[in-house]
C-alpha cells in the first residue's frame, strides 16, 4: 500500500508547487518523507490508548509538515446531525465547537466520503464563513479529508492555509492527508471499540454485585414446618420483583410479594429500596393497610422517574391460621381450599405505590381480613401468569391455578421449585421476572390433633398431616402420586395419630 501511495504521490507532485523552505523535501526526498511520516504516525495511532492526546499531536505534526496555518478533527455527534471538534491546532482554539454535518465543505467531505482541496474558499460555494465570523480567524485555503471505516465515516480531518510559497496546498498533501485521516479513523474506532468492551464489563460486574444484594435481601430458606415459602427467579442479572417474610416477636409474620414497574438497574434500585422500606416500617405498623400507605408516602417524597411498585402485604396468624392483606395493584393472590379444591381470589383494592401521595383516599389502603381454614395462599407476580409454557402459550390465571393443583402434595420448597419450572423453559431465559409466595395454615392439623385426645404434634407430624390431606385430594382427582409410598418410607417416626389420618 505504501508504494502504491508512493508512486501517486511521485506522479501527481508538480515542481511549481514546491513545499516551503524546511517543510518538507522534494522529489524521491520528499516520497520518503511522506512515507517515513505516515509510517510514524500510523504506528503512534495504533499504539495509543488515549486517542485525543495523540491526535491532538498529530494535528501539529501534519500541520507543520505541510506548512500549514491551523488543522482540527471533528466527529460526527447527535445522530450524525452534527460535527464536534474533537482536537485542533493553530491559533484558535474550537474544541467543542459544533457544526453541521451536512453544510460547509466538511460536512461535504463527511456526506460523500471524499477528501477535498479548496485553494480559494471563496469560489467554494459550500464555503460558510459562520466559524470565521465567531473566531476572527481568516481562512483562505483549507484541505478536507474524511474519517472513514469501510462503509462508515466518523468524521473529517481539515488543515487551514497552507504557508509560504505561494500558499496554495497540492494533491500531494491531499493524498497524504486522506492517509493519514484513514489511520486516525481507525485508531479512533479501535478506542471507542476498547472502551465500549471496557464499559460492558465494568457493567456486568456492576450488575453482579447488585444481583448478589439482591439475593442478600431475599429472605433465608426456612424449615418446611415454616408456614410461609417463596421464590425469586430474575429474568436478567437483576430483579425487579421481591418478596419478604418477617417474624414477630409475638409469633406473627409478616410478609409481602412486590413488583417494579421497568427494567434493570433502575427497577433493582427502586427494588432494593421498597424491600428495605417494608422491613424497617414493619416492625411498628399495626396491619397492611397502614404499612403500604407509609410505603407510598415515602416511595413518592423521593420517586422522580415516574416509576410505581405493585404489592401484596399481609400479616399472618400462624396460631389461628388467620390473616390481613392489603393488594396495592397487584395481581390478585388465590386462596386455595385443600378440602373443596376451589380457588378464591383476592382482587386489588388499592392503587400501585408511588404514583402520588394520598392516592389511596383518606383512610388508606384497605384490608382484607381472611381465614385460611387450612388452605393455602399464593401471591405471585405476572411473571408467573404470563410466561410462556412448553406448548408456547401463555400460562394465563387457569394454567396456574392448574399447577398448584398438580402439585399441592408436594412439600413447600419443591411445590413452589415444580411450579416455576413449569414455565422455566431449558435454555431461555424468562419473559418477565417471576415471583411465587405461598402461605400454609397448619392450625386445622392442630385443632384436630386436639379432637383425638389433645395429643401434642410435633412439626415433622404436623407437616405429614398436612401432605397427607393434600395428596388425598389429588388422589380423588385420579393423580397418580408418588409421594404416598415416600411418607412411608421415610416417615416411619410418624405416631399413630398419622396412621390414623391415612386409614381415614
Amino acid at each position: 500500500m505504501l508504494k502504491a501511495q508512493a508512486s501517486k504521490l511521485s506522479a501527481t507532485s508538480p515542481a511549481s508547487h514546491a513545499p516551503p523552505s524546511g517543510a518538507r523535501g522534494q522529489g524521491p526526498e520528499g516520497v520518503r518523507d511522506h512515507l517515513r511520516l505516515i509510517a510514524e504516525m500510523t504506528r503512534e495511532f495504533t499504539a495509543s490508548h488515549d486517542y485525543k492526546t495523540i491526535v491532538h499531536s498529530c494535528l501539529e505534526r501534519i500541520t507543520k509538515y505541510v506548512g500549514a496555518e491551523a488543522a482540527s478533527l471533528f466527529l460526527l455527534a447527535d445522530n450524525s446531525e452534527t460535527l464536534a471538534c474533537s482536537a485542533c491546532y493553530g491559533p484558535v482554539d474550537i474544541t467543542g465547537l459544533r457544526i453541521s454535518a451536512k453544510a460547509g465543505v466538511v460536512g461535504r467531505a463527511v456526506q460523500t466520503r471524499e477528501g477535498a482541496m479548496v485553494r480559494d474558499v471563496s469560489e467554494d460555494i459550500d464555503f460558510g464563513a459562520a466559524v470565521d465570523a465567531k473566531t476572527g480567524f481568516k481562512t483562505r485555503s483549507l484541505l478536507v479529508a474524511p474519517l472513514t471505516i469501510g462503509q462508515d465515516c466518523l468524521g473529517a480531518i481539515e488543515i487551514i492555509n497552507r504557508v509560504g510559497g505561494d500558499g496554495l496546498f497540492t494533491p500531494d498533501d491531499l493524498i497524504l492527508l486522506e492517509t493519514l485521516a484513514r489511520a486516525a479513523a481507525l485508531a479512533i474506532n479501535n478506542f471507542r471499540l476498547t472502551e465500549k468492551i471496557v464499559q460492558q464489563e465494568r457493567q456486568t460486574h456492576e450488575l453482579e454485585l447488585a444481583a448478589e444484594i439482591q439475593r442478600d435481601l431475599l429472605p433465608q430458606p426456612r424449615g418446611r414446618d415454616f408456614p410461609i415459602h417463596g421464590i425469586n427467579i430474575p429474568a436478567r442479572s437483576v430483579s425487579g420483583d421481591f418478596f419478604d417474610i418477617m417474624t414477630l416477636p409475638d409469633g406473627r409474620i409478616w410478609f409481602n410479594v412486590g413488583d417494579v414497574s421497568g427494567k434493570g438497574m433502575n427497577a433493582a434500585l427502586l427494588m432494593a429500596k421498597t424491600s428495605s422500606l417494608f422491613r424497617c416500617l414493619a416492625k411498628s405498623a399495626e396491619h397492611p393497610g397502614q404499612l403500604l400507605n407509609a410505603i407510598n408516602s415515602e416511595l413518592c417524597e423521593t420517586n422522580s422517574r415516574g416509576m410505581f411498585v405493585t404489592m401484596v402485604g399481609g400479616l399472618f396468624n400462624p396460631a389461628t391460621g388467620r390473616l390481613t392483606l392489603t393488594n396495592a395493584g397487584h395481581e390478585p393472590p388465590l386462596h386455595f381450599d385443600l378440602r373443596t379444591e376451589r380457588f378464591v381470589a383476592i382482587p386489588a383494592d388499592g392503587p400501585p405505590l408511588g404514583i402520588a401521595h394520598g392516592i389511596a383516599g383518606p383512610d388508606g389502603y384497605p384490608v382484607t381480613e381472611l381465614d385460611l381454614a387450612g388452605g393455602m395462599l399464593y401471591v405471585f407476580t405476572d411473571g408467573l401468569t404470563e410466561a410462556t409454557t412448553f406448548g408456547g402459550g401463555m400460562l394465563g390465571i387457569d394454567g396456574a391455578r392448574a399447577l398448584i393443583r398438580d402439585h399441592a402434595e408436594e412439600s413447600p420448597d419443591l411445590r413452589l421449585k415444580s411450579i416455576s419450572g413449569a414455565v422455566k423453559l431449558p435454555g431461555q431465559s424468562l419473559r418477565d421476572d417471576l415471583t411465587l409466595l405461598v402461605v400454609e395454615d397448619f392450625h386445622d392439623v392442630l385443632i384436630d390433633a386436639d379432637r383425638r385426645g389433645g395429643v401434642e404434634l410435633t412439626h415433622d407430624q404436623i407437616h405429614v398431616r398436612f401432605r397427607l390431606a393434600a395428596i388425598l385430594i389429588a388422589q380423588r382427582r385420579n393423580i397418580r402420586v408418588a409421594q404416598f409410598q415416600f411418607v412411608q418410607d421415610s416417615r416411619g417416626s410418624c405416631d399413630g395419630i398419622a396412621l390414623n389420618q391415612i386409614a381415614a
